[in-house]
């Protein structure tokens, strides 16, 4: 029996199920297999990458949707979805990926059209679709913390959880986007990613609102670097620091520091957040159950999930 790594539910003896085919395009009736290995898919991103907006540490490559022909098709322009194959030095990254996007849908936090494709060597290629672009030419304002704070790729990192804040101003509702930053912060921390630099956030112009935009880049950086040996305590808890830490955080740095007195929430929107985190805790291991990682890789992913739920006080 298989599953659909679109819907995640069981399809037979068919790669995708309709329901994921439709998720894609509702003329959709089979998805042919990606025509490239991901070694091929890594070379072309290589050579693609000066062509592209979308660049990073992950190897990504710009791609469309052909519904008549049944299948994905790499293009340099005009793409509607960002694919990622399997990286060379990270096991089971778009496995991965996939997972943590469908965890974070389920705490509510907003997050586009993703799943995995099955590529030429039979494995498992992430994607996701473009949340800026829609109907056919036009692209929605979209800008990252980087621009934002007038940083680039190279200084990324070289900002501050604190300074993240005032960026909101930018938001038409700055408190209601405060809420939901600190949603994002404290998922992204309990499912063990630290890697949330400073263009893993943007905002959104959209039906005359600016607000953070959809999710992306979410993943368990933590369990890549428990699967490859690194020891826990070396691994870093944040991309940014938080009151000059990027280790060792406390439930005291992030509610009373971070929530209370930088984004200045009050006590009941930051207990129905911990209420709710708690209560999906149940949710988010059962759906790790379902994940395309191996054994392995999940028993890392819920010994982050477990540990970091403890420290927030959630378990």
């Amino acid at each position: 029996m298989n599953r659909c790594p679109i819907t995640y539910e069981d399809c037979g003896e068919a790669r995708y199920s309709m329901k994921g085919l439709r998720k894609l395009s509702r003329s959709l009736s089979r998805l042919k297999t990606f025509p490239y290995t991901a070694e091929r898919q890594r070379q072309e991103a290589v050579i693609r990458a000066g062509k592209m907006s979308i660049q990073g540490i992950q190897p990504k490559l710009s791609a469309r949707l052909n519904a008549r022909a049944a299948s994905f098709e790499v293009v340099d322009k005009g793409g509607r979805y960002i694919l990622k194959p399997q990286h060379v030095t990270y096991p089971e990254l778009p496995e991965n990926e996939d997972m943590t996007m469908r965890l974070a849908e389920l705490v509510g936090i907003d997050v586009p059209l993703h799943g995995m494709i099955y590529s030429e060597d039979g494995s498992l290629t992430y994607f996701i679709r473009r949340f800026d672009r829609v109907g056919r030419n036009l692209k929605l304002a979209l800008e990252d913390f980087a621009q934002l704070a007038q940083k680039d790729r190279e200084t990324k990192y070289r900002f501050s959880m604190e300074k993240l804040v005032p960026l909101l101003d930018y938001c038409t509702f700055p408190m209601v986007e405060r809420a939901e930053l600190l949603k994002r912060c404290l998922f992204n921390y309990l499912v063990g990613n630290e890697d949330m630099h400073l263009k893993n956030y943007s905002l959104i112009s959209r039906d005359g609102e600016t607000k953070l935009s959809p999710a992306y880049d979410f993943l368990n950086t933590a369990a890549a670097f428990l699967a490859l040996g690194k020891p826990f305590n070396d691994i870093e808890e944040v991309a940014l620091p938080l009151k000059g830490k990027k280790r060792g955080l406390t439930r005291s740095l992030w509610i009373d520091y971070f929530a209370h007195e930088r984004l200045e929430m009050n006590d009941v929107i930051i207990g129905d957040l911990l209420r709710e985190l708690a209560d999906v805790l149940p949710a988010l291991d059962a759906m790790l159950s379902r994940s395309f990682l191996s054994s392995r890789l999940v028993d890392l992913y819920r010994q982050v999930l477990e540990h970091r739920a403890g420290v927030l006080g959630l378990a």
